[in-house]
């Protein structure tokens, strides 16, 4: 989400921190250590080894309810931005998930008439 917006992971983080009545369960998705591993095993360019390389901490991933309640957050020209294309994603996803969904009632109503 930091490269989304542009900004040091480190803002994210704090943004939430400050803001935890924001975030009310189910916002925000821990990831544990087992999928960040395979999650981590998926990108060829990351070194295990050096001090300040990786975070120590394991990330955090955001629901959709969490990605808008981090758009009400993050105030710049470039969030604004983010979070409109976001916005814009998922009203498709939500469409093309609808428009799939009907595919079959109709198919269903094809074979009923004679």
């Amino acid at each position: 989400m930091a490269a989304l917006y542009n900004v040091e992971t480190k803002r994210i983080n704090e943004a939430v921190r400050n803001n935890p009545d924001k975030f009310p369960e189910g916002y925000i998705i821990e990831i544990d250590k087992e999928q960040w591993t395979s999650l981590r095993s998926k990108f060829s360019t990351l070194e295990d080894t050096g001090k300040g390389k990786h975070s120590k901490y394991l990330p955090k991933a955001f629901a959709e309810k969490g990605l808008y309640m981090l758009a009400t957050i993050l105030k710049s020209q470039e969030a604004t931005k983010t979070t409109i294309a976001i916005i814009e994603t998922f009203a498709r996803i939500n469409q093309l998930a609808r428009h799939l969904s009907e595919i079959p009632e109709a198919e269903t109503e094809k074979k009923r008439k004679p």
